[in-house]
């Protein structure tokens, strides 16, 4: 395998709020990518606008290789703005597993109020057992148990970088991951 060449999702930090202008440079040129997404309410005048704003500024997920990333930081506009996030054990750019990242797009790609984005601190703390959402809207989602503002939630967390609790889930649709 070439790492260089292997696809993999990566976590990157682009300067200067540019992280819409990177997505929309990205998706003009095919690249899979994601940006977690939120409503607020902005004043513009004395009118309150609900807009679509990323809910981490400075933060995009990009599903390709290191060697396409690469090319994109060479592209006109990004040589001093894109930049990895580094795995503080390998000194390499982090590497999000598949499957934690579907799991995580599932859950903070709807733009639902109740959606609770958390520190990974908070939930590296917490005890809870991994389990996986096997009915409603985030079926297939796997994570860890937890508590949030007294609800029963499910956490994705993509360590090092931040975390994502679900809306109450039912115990009737939580299924418990045996080690």
């Amino acid at each position: 395998m070439n790492k260089s060449t292997d696809i993999h999702w990566y976590p990157l930090r682009v300067t200067y709020s540019r992280e819409l202008l990177l997505k929309e440079f990205l998706d003009s040129d095919g690249v899979e990518n994601f940006i977690p997404m939120r409503y607020e309410y902005v004043k513009k005048g004395d009118r309150k606008i609900r807009k679509l704003v990323p809910v981490v500024h400075n933060l995009v997920f990009v599903h390709t290789s290191l060697e396409r990333i690469e090319c994109i930081k060479q592209s006109p506009g990004f040589s001093l703005v894109v930049r990895y996030i580094i795995d503080r054990e390998t000194h390499q750019p982090l590497i999000i597993p598949e499957v934690q990242m579907r799991s995580f797009i599932a859950v903070s790609g709807s733009y639902e109020e109740q959606i609770v984005y958390l520190d990974p601190e908070i939930t590296a703390l917490q005890k809870g057992d991994r389990v996986h959402i096997t009915g409603g809207i985030f079926e297939g989602v796997e994570g860890i148990i937890l508590r949030v503002k007294g609800d029963r939630r499910i956490a994705v967390c993509i360590q090092g970088v931040m975390a994502v609790a679900t809306a109450y889930v039912h115990p009737s649709l939580i299924e418990k991951i045996e080690d």
